[in-house]
């Protein structure tokens, strides 16, 4: 059954509310006031929250911005005796969901309830997907991987500019995307860029779009990934592969928080967290002049560096038998036991390749091997 919450400081609306919703079939529970309100969302879940906006101590809009700083999932719906145009767009703008003035009318809140019921199945759906997309979940209890998830959960919150360093294949676009999931933008667009994919002459069309005729293949106007991820997060891919003049662009953007598309002087304002990530060494780079000092110290406000898998070798075999159950379940094929002997030989192994050249090797064994995976098909295969 749907829960719905109701903040408001006038009993009888709170009462009446309640009594009208119960007799609709909801779960209904009450609040007098916005910190009650608040407690009673950090125990329970709620998929639709009634929040007045005049109340004492702590009014609707502090309540509002503190549930959008929690990160509920429920819709948030503002009501008051006191609404005007302009409060109504400051409520949708923070993250309300709707704004319904008293006196309250039983068909438009039914209405909402039904939109809101649709809107909190569709984010949850879309958590579902991009668990899937993202393939987000870190394997591993090594304590490398421990110290990452530890540095994930405190910085994740912030809008911290984090580098993240590694080899290649160690999984440095995984803490990219888990520091996106945990931030406060997981609800806004996550773009990813490989810098290193992207030829040098096309780089900052790509990162800052161009304006139509800005050159002869410019037919039509094009938004760059700092804008399609404004609001959101940037994960820029081996960034020590970016040339000068693009990085160059980068600085300022993240400095002055702006841009300007090519083929325009025209200023556009972006609000965009920037992750980056790279398997060079950036001082090394620097010394050389390949790579900009103040644009390294811009983006390493905090680094994390991702161990290869010759580092954390007690994580093999969570990770063998994880990428058995993923590879299986895509492909279809049956489960397979893997012999102890043979996961040992694996362990033993050293991983050039990191994680990337282990679920490679995984697959293989599957396709090859007979109904259990043994020491021999280890030999003859890896």
């Amino acid at each position: 059954m749907m829960k719905i919450l109701i903040i408001d400081d006038e009993r009888s609306i709170r009462n009446s509310l309640k009594e009208i919703l119960s007799d609709e079939g909801y779960d209904v529970e009450v609040a007098g006031n916005g910190h009650e309100g608040i407690s009673m969302v950090e125990k329970e879940k709620y998929s639709v929250i009634f929040c007045d906006i005049k109340m004492p101590e702590m009014d609707g809009m502090e309540v509002l911005d503190k549930l959008i700083q929690m990160g509920t999932d429920a819709a948030v719906v503002m009501i008051s005796g006191h609404g005007d145009i302009d409060t109504a767009v400051e409520c949708i703008k923070k993250g309300a969901f709707d704004f319904i003035q008293k006196p309250l009318d039983l068909n438009r809140i039914l209405i909402t309830i039904k939109n809101a019921t649709d809107k909190v199945s569709l984010v949850k759906e879309t958590k579902i997907l991009k668990k899937k997309v993202y393939g987000q979940e870190m394997i591993g209890e090594s304590e490398p991987m421990m110290h990452i998830r530890d540095m994930i959960e405190k910085v994740a919150p912030t809008d911290a500019r984090v580098l993240i360093i590694g080899s290649n294949g160690t999984g440095k676009e995984l803490v990219a995307r888990n520091l996106h999931q945990k931030s406060n933008r997981s609800t806004m667009p996550y773009i990813e860029v490989n810098c290193a994919a992207i030829p040098s002459e096309l780089i900052e069309s790509e990162l800052f779009g161009h304006e139509k005729g800005a050159f002869t293949s410019a037919i039509k106007q094009h938004k760059g990934k700092f804008e399609q991820a404004d609001g959101g997060t940037l994960f820029l891919d081996e960034i020590g592969d970016m040339s000068l003049a693009a990085q160059a662009k980068v600085l300022r953007v993240l400095q002055e928080k702006k841009l300007s598309r090519v083929g325009s002087d025209k200023d556009i304002n972006v609000d965009v967290r920037v992750l980056a990530a790279t398997n060079k060494n950036l001082r090394e780079e620097i010394a050389k002049g390949n790579f900009r000092e103040d644009l390294y110290h811009r983006l390493s406000v905090i680094v994390i560096n991702v161990p290869s898998l010759d580092e954390r070798k007690s994580d093999i075999p969570l990770l063998v038998n994880y990428f058995i159950g993923q590879i299986c379940d895509e492909t279809g094929m049956p489960k397979r036991e893997i012999d102890s002997d043979a996961m040992q030989l694996l362990v033993d192994r050293s991983w050039t390749g990191n994680i990337r050249e282990l679920r490679n090797v995984v697959e293989r064994l599957l396709i090859l091997s007979g109904s259990r995976i043994t020491a021999a098909d280890v030999k003859a295969y890896v």
